[in-house]
């Protein structure tokens, strides 16, 4: 641990100050947006516009990087997302916004891509597992810690798009000022969307639902607390909730993975997790149950990332896993541009009103456990011997973060079958 964070504290600091301003300007609009006097279906179509780049810029970016290099890639992308924070607040209509949302998402991952090629060039065979440990926590770190920083200005004005500005800017310095090397860069075809379908139904179809309901958490959640009247204090706690339960159940999930038929825990987190959504909506009224079951949710909701990933790893050998990967997070960023459009309409007044919110989530999160039922009565389960690791990754990623994952999945599971055939 302490040898990763000494080869690469630079690059881990500055990505934690990326998920700060991030996870910020994502709650921040939220609240402005009901300050404006925007519809939710106006602020679903601005929070699906984040998606929607992300996922172009996932797709494009490798062969920016190999055109003109990382190190130019980072800087001009770094450029273009302080400016469109500081644009928010001076353009305040919903096209403005979709437009700067593209925009942000398409440079959020192109940033992504280059520092995560980076962060797999600092790690090698013995560190990588603590290497993606500690950036999935400097991850969470930066998003709940964006949710207390909300608290420093008022939304109304432009103090805290300013912040979240400076910080976007900051985190750059400590990357690009102490990485000198510059790393090969090499990306994986993704299979064919068909074959995939083929290898795991229960992967392609668990990961298009999960795009909603993780597009939902992180777009919609702080436009379902200012619509239905929650504090600023409120909404910054609501919202890093799903974060810290996400950082507190990932590992015990990962541990039960490795030791059970993970069709069934598939079945039962995203039952869980369907469950507490429902309870939300019913019994959200009373803000304690509120924060409890947002707690339950972002923890039952965010491993099922990693559990669909390692599942279909399970049916794959090690060389079709990287492709298979981003095929993955090709279909999971699909399902997360459509997820915060029917979300909004939902949490219409017109239609369901604000609850439409975990109704969303629940119809979701209940149909990947129906779904998972199923596919147990399809095929028998493959031997717990024969499966692989579950890597704890985390959604916001690009596709070079999950493929940095099947890497040290595939090692482990060739160190285990040397000492195996050692023994």
């Amino acid at each position: 641990m302490f040898q990763v964070l000494g080869s690469a504290w630079a690059l881990l600091l500055g990505m934690m100050l990326l998920m700060v301003g991030n996870g910020l300007q994502g709650t921040l609009l939220g609240v402005r947006g009901e300050i404006e006097g925007f519809s939710t279906f106006e602020m679903s179509i601005v929070m699906s516009c984040y998606f929607v780049g992300f996922l172009g810029g996932s797709r494009l970016a490798p062969d920016m990087i190999r055109r003109v290099g990382h190190v130019r890639v980072f800087a001009a992308l770094a450029s273009f997302i302080s400016a469109v924070m500081i644009l928010y607040p001076a353009f305040t209509n919903p096209i403005a916004w979709s437009l700067g949302r593209v925009v942000i998402g398409f440079c959020f991952s192109g940033v992504y891509v280059t520092a995560e090629s980076w962060l797999n060039d600092a790690a090698d065979n013995e560190n990588r597992g603590q290497a993606l440990s500690l950036y999935m926590i400097v991850q969470m770190a930066g998003v709940v810690t964006a949710q207390a920083l909300l608290l420093v200005g008022d939304p109304s004005g432009y103090e805290t798009f300013v912040l979240a500005s400076v910080l976007i800017s900051i985190s750059f310095a400590p990357i690009l000022l102490s990485i000198s090397p510059v790393p090969a860069f090499e990306t994986t075809q993704p299979m064919s969307l068909q074959r995939l379908l083929q290898i795991s139904p229960l992967g392609c179809v668990g990961m298009f639902l999960m795009g909603g309901v993780f597009s939902a958490l992180f777009g919609m959640s702080a436009v379902y607390g200012a619509k239905v009247g929650l504090s600023l204090v409120q909404i910054s706690m609501f919202v890093a909730a799903f974060y810290v339960g996400a950082t507190i159940f990932q590992y015990p999930l990962g541990w039960l993975s490795d030791r059970m038929d993970r069709r069934l825990l598939i079945l039962g987190v995203a039952a869980g997790a369907g469950a507490a959504s429902v309870t939300a909506m019913t019994l959200g009224d009373n803000f304690g149950v509120l924060l409890t079951a947002a707690i339950v949710i972002g923890g039952l909701s965010n491993p099922l990332y990693s559990l669909l990933i390692a599942h279909t790893n399970d049916y794959l050998d090690h060389q079709d896993m990287p492709a298979a990967s981003a095929g993955l997070v090709f279909i999971n960023g699909l399902g997360a541009i459509f997820g915060p459009l029917i979300n909004g309409w939902l949490m219409d007044d017109g239609v369901v009103g604000p609850q439409g919110f975990f109704l969303f989530m629940a119809c979701l999160l209940l149909a990947l456990a129906g779904y998972a039922a199923y596919r147990t009565t399809r095929r028998p389960a493959v031997p717990l011997e024969e499966t692989g690791i579950m890597t704890p990754m985390v959604p916001t990623g690009s596709p070079v973060a999950v493929e940095l994952a099947q890497e040290y999945a595939i090692e482990t599971d060739l160190d285990e079958q040397g000492a195996e055939f050692e023994r």
